[in-house]
């Protein structure tokens, strides 16, 4: 031993990097496609928050198809500016049952092309050679290797400098490529500019002229855009390409290569106006920096990023389907969401590449799929990830608050529920992308974020007054009749599509819950921070009706209208999940919970969508029914997922599994499935643990566990479960305080000849933990060995873990 070392920092620094090497993803989880790929939906797909790529194609033609997140033509359709588009017109046209008026002023601005998410380009490759393309996604590593007939490919996009690597196993004159620019058209010099070849004082298409397509849900092809013909540039060491979209947005794809033993080292930048006044200027200079410092060096940077992400949890489960979607999720949020960026929209980072704009605009949809997406990044306890939605949702407040004001003619903030990235409404079907209460599931993105953080700071200057000044705005559209709070009109996402029934007799159970669950929100976190506002918060709550149930005890969909038959959205059941205003432990709750989720059972599946059975998966967690949450998750993943694990929506196999055979793709129901999985392993709701509450009974004399989950309060979580019981728990808790476990004689049991004092309290276990301590228990496993229960009581013990 060295003079000075310690031995017991030795032996934890090994073991924390033997758990760092635990932590990864397995060979298990890489994608694996040993024939050509030929659809973009199943590309192996790359992305750093900014940018993404997806690789597929032929050898002769094999495409990068690039995107970046801030890419998007922001143009509005004078429909959503005109004096019409009010919610005070829409209540006078609902009362009227004015469908075709409705129609014309609300839903006809998204029928048309713009605003929309727009892609990057293309990076195509011509091989010179023929054969099978075999590709693979090293996820650990979040590295590409391509090989086709002897020729080797690898690619990464760096996790923190933006820029792309492509090393190819070939001299430079051994193949050819190019940079493609969308199949945009060009607009002639005699059209109106700065409307991206839209007239300059009227729409580019007549009503109903362009409309989603069912099919793909795309808008029309990408032909039908006019811009300006592109700036291009070729050179020995290089090509770009640079396309102006309005006169203050433009971006351009900008790619280098250098031959070295060889080997071709290529590197690629996606840079747009937002970058600064030279914006290409810097593009070039980062490029010619990326080649100076070589693929190695920068893939070492790279790969260390992504062990980071992967150090933060893990899991180890017997069925490899449920472990790799696991880690593919995952790997899709680190992709696609970084502190700094954009959130995610319907498509992350991997816009369509099918020379058509991407399904539904590739928009911000509030009424289901940006929420999905960022719920499962607390459990995973990847934190800073999923700041990147509340990040951008606080910067949206002063758009929020002329929205609210210019539309609804109320105070407070309040978001369209589909919009661009810069706020700007959509249109649509106007009972659901301009519902007032999609705010308020808004709001549940900064009051889970806190839950689950237990930061007060958060709390005291982001998600207090987020809700608060929501509720604001909620309480200046509310009509009290009778001490009761009602929306002059009510809808539920997405009842009776975007006919004049969709109008539900105010509130429907989906308005309804949110409103409750704002208000309980608001009333808990007030008494948290003690400013004296809890009970007007509860006088508001008390205000609000109950929700609808009939005499079966099924959540309806409005006071005097039931769900009567298959429907993908489960709006109606709000309350049960995401809002989790019914906790499953009265016999009341069970009532309503179990005859529900019956219902949906009697009516089957055929009109749903993928999401619709990851959904159900968090009913049956909740329930504690693992077989049907693993039979959900299960058909989710083998029938309404891409081979790359991309959701399409449909079923797209034709297994039966739902009537839709469509496949566009959205990435919500891909998080919604993986925070299902982790609801069936851990369960935190009002301070109270659960473990391993819903694993199938397959699981049960198996070996199952996971590492770091984040619970609430900032607590992290491992459990090992084993031959029907659980065997090893750790806890590391941020701050003092009690916690709360549902099952007292397993918290005895596995704190059992420690010295952790389990109180019984309810029929709950009760322990005191002190904040940054780590709090270990165990009891006998399958195997004989026995683990130790302990309390290291060092501060800095899981701290200096973490790092």
């Amino acid at each position: 031993m060295k003079s000075g070392e310690n031995p017991a920092v030795n032996r934890e620094e090994k073991l924390m990097e033997a758990m760092k090497n635990m932590k990864k993803p397995g060979e298990i989880c890489n994608l694996k496609f040993d024939k050509t790929i030929r659809l973009w939906d199943e590309a192996i797909p790359l992305g750093n928050g900014l940018c993404g790529a997806l690789i597929w194609g032929e050898p002769g033609h094999l495409r990068f198809s690039l995107d970046r997140g801030d890419i998007w033509d922001t143009t509005p359709d004078p429909g959503v500016l005109s004096e019409e588009f009010t919610y005070r017109n829409m209540i006078r046209l609902v009362r009227e049952k004015n469908e075709e008026e409705i129609r014309r002023i609300f839903d006809t601005p998204y029928t048309k092309m713009l605003p929309s998410k727009l892609p990057a380009g293309n990076l195509v490759f011509d091989l010179k050679c023929e054969g099978n393309v075999c590709s693979e996604l090293n996820m650990a590593g979040a590295e590409a290797h391509i090989t086709v007939n002897g020729v080797c490919i690898r690619s990464f996009l760096h996790a923190e400098e933006k820029t792309g690597y492509v090393e190819i196993g070939l001299p430079a004159d051994r193949f050819s490529f190019y940079v493609e620019n969308p199949e945009y058209g060009i607009r002639e010099t005699n059209e109106g500019a700065g409307r991206a070849g839209a007239e300059a004082e009227s729409s580019r298409f007549k009503t109903g002229e362009t409309a989603i397509d069912p099919e793909t849900a795309s808008a029309g092809s990408l032909k039908q855009l006019k811009y300006e013909k592109p700036e291009v540039s070729r050179t020995d060491d290089g090509q770009y390409f640079v396309q102006k979209i309005s006169e203050t947005f433009s971006y351009g794809v900008f790619v280098k290569l250098r031959e070295k033993e060889g080997k071709t080292l290529l590197v690629y930048w996606i840079g747009s106006s937002p970058d600064g006044a030279d914006w290409k200027e810097k593009a070039l200079e980062k490029l010619e920096n990326a080649l100076d410092r070589g693929y190695g060096e920068a893939f070492a940077s790279h790969s260390a990023w992504w062990e980071s992400f992967w150090g933060k949890s893990s899991v180890t489960l017997p069925d490899p389907l449920f472990e790799k979607n696991w880690y593919l999720t995952n790997y899709f949020l680190g992709c696609c969401s970084r502190k700094g960026c954009y959130p995610m929209p319907l498509q992350g980072v991997w816009t369509a590449d099918n020379g058509a704009l991407p399904p539904w605009k590739g928009d911000y949809h509030h009424d289901l799929n940006t929420q999905l997406s960022y719920y499962s990044y607390l459990k995973a306890n990847h934190l800073e990830e999923g700041e990147t939605f509340t990040d951008y949702l606080w910067s949206m407040r002063d758009g929020a608050r002329d929205f609210a004001r210019r539309y609804y003619g109320a105070r407070g903030i309040c978001l369209p529920a589909v919009m661009a990235i810069d706020g700007t409404p959509l249109g649509g079907w106007g009972m659901y992308s301009l519902s007032p209460t999609n705010q308020l599931w808004i709001c549940q993105a900064f009051e889970r974020h806190y839950r689950f953080s237990g930061d007060r700071d958060f709390l005291k200057e982001r998600a207090y007054p987020y809700l608060k000044e929501t509720a604001e705005f909620i309480l200046d559209i509310l009509e009290e009749r009778d001490g009761r709070y009602y929306l002059p009109i009510s809808s539920s996402p997405e009842i009776h599509d975007d006919h004049i029934e969709a109008f539900l007799t105010p509130n429907s159970n989906y308005d309804l819950a949110l409103m409750r669950y704002l208000f309980t929100a608001l009333a808990s976190l007030a008494e948290e921070l003690g400013n004296g506002e809890e009970e007007t918060w509860r006088g508001h709550l008390e205000k609000c009706p109950d929700l609808a149930v009939d005499k079966d005890g099924v959540l309806m969909l409005s006071p005097d209208e039931r769900l009567t038959e298959s429907h993908r959205h489960q709006s109606h059941a709000m309350a049960i999940h995401p809002l989790r205003l019914m906790p499953y432990d009265t016999e009341e709750n069970k009532k309503v919970i179990d005859a529900t989720v019956l219902d949906l059972e009697r009516m089957g599946t055929g009109n749903w969508v993928g999401y619709s059975f990851a959904w159900l998966a968090e009913f049956y967690a909740i329930q504690g029914n693992g077989n049907g949450a693993a039979h959900q998750l299960e058909v989710f993943w083998k029938y309404c997922c891409s081979r790359n694990g991309f959701h399409l929506n449909g079923d797209y196999r034709n297994a039966g599994v739902t009537s839709l055979h469509y496949r566009p793709f959205t990435l919500e129901g891909n998080f919604c499935a993986a925070d299902a999985l982790q609801e069936m392993l851990l369960q935190s709701e009002r301070g109270i643990l659960a473990f391993f509450p819903a694993i199938p009974d397959e699981w049960r004399e198996k070996k199952v566990s996971f590492e770091d989950f984040r619970a609430e309060k900032g607590l992290l979580v491992s459990a090992e479960w084993e031959n029907g019981e659980l065997t090893a728990l750790t806890l590391k808790p941020q701050y003092d305080g009690e916690i709360f476990f549902r099952d007292y004689e397993q918290a005895e049991k596995i704190f059992r000849d420690t010295e952790v004092n389990v109180e019984e309290r309810d029929g709950m276990g009760v322990i005191r933990a002190e904040g940054g301590t780590v709090i270990r228990g165990g009891t006998v496993r399958k195997d004989g060995t026995v683990i130790k229960g302990e309390t290291v009581r060092r501060r800095d013990s899981w701290e200096r873990e973490e790092q």
